[in-house]
């Protein structure tokens, strides 16, 4: 249901925006001046985005100041090694890449999914080789019928698309809706999802059984929501879950799990 009813908002969306092309010109994605194609950036913005490369911590792809090991884990990964195998991030959430990742996330520009999703499958080509599955986190469905698309599940299509792989966008159900993760601290963002109580689809049960499973996310802040996905599927008997974000946080404060 979930799937069908962001297919058909993703679709009226591409719609609209081939229409409003005809009237209006097409706009960059993170601060909105006119630009060459629709989807595209302005040449300061494309200027500003931080994308992640190496040195990064080999499990959750936290950016390391240099490698002194091969594969190095970072400290909070050796302290309390998280619940997925590897997380990757293709951008820093920080001056382009914050900007546009809000105006995908609340402003429905979503005509740039193709991009974000060519970014994110580089970052994680690795992981994607040795995927089974791709899945999106999922929205509660009254947060999805006011938002009228999961941002998440249409980066989860794209990227699997790009990667050739399966993608099941209702794996994961978010059965109680809970408060918005934006202003809460770490402590408070672990308890939210918690309260959040994922689980698996019961038409996907036998599919999580034994498999490979990617989680996508558009957002990495504390890694608490990619973090409870990930438990849920382990316990329903996945082999594996790595996670893979369009952005993630990076600074200490904000250091994961």
């Amino acid at each position: 249901m979930h799937g069908i009813a962001e297919e058909i908002a993703a679709n009226g969306r591409s719609w609209g925006g081939r229409l409003l092309d005809l009237v209006l010109p097409p706009r960059c994605l993170a601060c909105g001046v006119i630009v060459d194609r629709q989807g595209n950036l302005c040449g300061h913005c494309w200027q500003e985005l931080q994308f992640i490369t190496p040195p990064f911590c080999r499990q959750c792809g936290y950016p390391l100041p240099h490698s002194a090991v091969l594969d190095p884990l970072c400290a909070a990964c050796v302290a309390e090694p998280p619940s997925f195998t590897r997380m990757r991030a293709a951008l820093r959430y920080e001056a382009a890449g914050r900007r546009l990742i809000l105006r995908f996330k609340h402003a429905e520009r979503i005509e740039g999914v193709a991009s974000f999703a060519g970014w994110m499958a580089e970052a994680a080509a690795d992981i994607l080789a040795e995927t089974d599955i791709v899945t999106p986190v999922p929205l509660h469905r009254w947060r999805l019928v006011k938002r009228g698309y999961n941002q998440s599940a249409l980066l989860a299509r794209a990227v699997a698309r790009l990667a050739g792989r399966s993608c099941v966008p209702d794996l994961l159900e978010r059965h109680r809706a809970t408060a918005s993760q934006q202003r809460l601290s770490a402590r408070a963002r672990r308890e939210n999802v918690t309260a959040a109580a994922f689980r698996p689809h019961r038409r996907h049960r036998d599919r999580i059984a034994g498999a490979r499973i990617l989680l996508i996310d558009d957002v990495f802040t504390t890694g608490a929501t990619l973090e409870a996905c990930a438990r849920v599927l382990l316990r329903a008997g996945a082999l594996g879950v790595d996670a893979l974000t369009l952005a993630r946080v990076v600074r200490d404060e904000a250091h994961p799990i």
